[in-house]
């Protein structure tokens, strides 16, 4: 699926596990409130609320009720593993057949690198 085809939720789900894998939000550290994230984003509160609920359905945020959302530890590295399955299962053969179709090399890519 294409990013423009995507929901609003999971493109910013998409962000908010860049960031993680990222360190910019660390293991242990608090996520920005779904207000913040929402005004930051120029989303509706509901739509970040519906991207973090899927982190905590995995298991990759706690909430402290009252406080604010966590990033577990090793959610960085779970992030990590899933989403390079991702890339190397969905992606990486459309890429693949697109470099095909267009005649570019691996080699080429490699020297822009």
């Amino acid at each position: 699926m294409s990013n423009a085809n995507k929901p609003v939720y999971l493109k910013l789900r998409d962000m908010i596990a860049a960031a993680i894998i990222d360190g910019r939000y660390g293991e242990g550290e608090m996520l920005p409130s779904v207000r913040a994230l929402a005004s930051e984003q120029g989303a509706n509160p509901l739509t970040v609320a519906k991207a973090y609920q899927q982190f905590q359905n995995d298991g990759l945020v706690e909430v402290q009720r009252g406080v604010g959302m966590y990033v577990v530890h090793g959610a960085a590295e779970r992030l990590r593993q899933s989403e390079r399955r991702e890339f190397l299962e969905r992606e990486w053969p459309e890429i693949r057949a697109r470099m095909r179709r267009l005649g570019v090399e691996p080699e080429e890519l490699l020297a822009e690198v």
